[in-house]
């Protein structure tokens, strides 16, 4: 029962998520962490195309990439697995480059910088691991590497969790967005660490 509970809980910030793109997309230029931006970047052709390429291929990679871990859904329909396999592949690898590019952009300077930067990085790299492996006919390899990825692409729910929770406690939001640049995905990977630990044979 407890698992089911998780697992209902991880779908559901997982789809939540992915739709909240939409708010910059059709609501509001200038909600959110855009508020914080000048108008000479908001402006600037290439940081316009990155970040909407990153926020709009990571929120298809939340919504889609969550059902790959069902052992069912898998066995029952891996025609529709591998396809939606391509799909993640494909948006995380774009979303993840143009996720690096706006990290150097990124309010609060080089700590938050460098956290998303080497968050892009990760799951660049996990993912393309990931694709290789399968690739390579290395199911239990592409397995875990997909749990790192989908790990290093679930800091866009840690993010909007935590961030809240950080301006409420610190009073700053600077200070809680340099934290929420690393808390967003390190623990995300040690957990992601200790499911692969367990299912390793």
């Amino acid at each position: 029962m407890n698992k089911k509970i998780i697992w209902i809980l991880f779908a559901t910030l997982a789809v939540v998520t992915g739709f909240y793109p939409g708010i910059y997309l059709f609501l509001d230029r200038r909600f959110g962490l855009l508020s914080t931006k000048s108008d000479a970047l908001l402006a600037d052709l290439f940081w316009n195309l990155a970040f909407y390429t990153h926020i709009t291929l990571a929120g298809l990679a939340l919504l889609i990439g969550w059902i790959q871990f069902s052992t069912s859904f898998r066995n029952k329909n891996l025609s529709l697995h591998r396809l939606i396999g391509k799909i993640y592949v494909v948006s995380a690898l774009l979303s993840s480059l143009a996720g690096i590019y706006i990290g150097f952009f990124a309010t609060g300077g080089i700590v938050s910088s460098s956290g998303f930067v080497l968050l892009g990085i990760i799951w660049f790299y996990t993912t393309l691991k990931a694709y290789l492996n399968v690739r390579e006919k290395k199911i239990a390899d592409h397995q875990k590497m997909m749990i790192y990825s989908y790990a290093a692409c679930f800091a866009g729910v840690a993010l909007r969790l935590w961030l809240p929770l950080l301006i409420y406690l610190t009073g700053d939001f600077i200070i809680a967005y340099r934290t929420v640049a690393w808390l967003c995905w390190v623990p995300n990977l040690v957990v992601a660490n200790n499911i692969i630990r367990r299912i390793a044979p």
